[in-house]
């Protein structure tokens, strides 16, 4: 990663800078990502998505958003867990922006949130996903058949985690 790019995590004031990312990179993500309605790629969209209760970093350079990391599906309680997404615009790709996002997520997780466990999946042939995943200490676990909607079909999906501590969770 380079000096002049910045993590930060996400504001509602992003939502027009996130749907000119999305767009940008929107034929590239095709065979990564479902189905999205033209919706989703408006400032109105975005800003549905930084409310719907997960919580986003992005990586800056030159003003724009040129990567994404989100931690979605987040549960307290005894499972104190999260889903992990991520993605880099192509043009900023190999500059190590995932795996830094990735730290950065996952060091929030662990420290500002408490939780216990991330997961991740990526499809069979993401290598550059599992990479960056292996580098930040996920161990794959399995592989799930049908897992998602993709790019126009049910694709199968390693699995990955990261045990982020084993201390017991607040007691209510």
């Amino acid at each position: 990663m380079d000096t002049e790019t910045e993590i930060r995590e996400a504001r509602p004031e992003d939502a027009a800078a996130l749907a000119r990312a999305v767009t940008r990179t929107r034929a590239y993500m095709r065979p990564w990502e479902p189905y999205r309605t033209e919706h989703y790629y408006t400032a109105e969209g975005q800003a549905e998505r930084l409310a719907d209760g997960g919580r986003r970093w992005f990586a800056w350079a030159g003003g724009e958003i040129v990567a994404n990391a989100t931690l979605s599906g987040i549960v307290m309680g005894p499972l104190r867990g999260a889903s992990l997404g991520y993605w880099v615009d192509p043009a900023h790709g190999g500059r190590g922006l995932a795996t830094a996002l990735v730290r950065v997520v996952t060091a929030a997780a662990r420290d500002e949130m408490g939780l216990h466990r991330l997961a991740a999946g990526t499809l069979l042939d993401n290598h550059a996903s599992q990479r960056v995943l292996a580098k930040s200490g996920f161990e794959r676990i399995g592989t799930a058949p049908r897992y998602l909607h993709i790019d126009g079909a049910w694709r199968d999906h390693h699995l990955f985690q990261l045990i982020l501590h084993d201390e017991d969770p607040p007691r209510a």
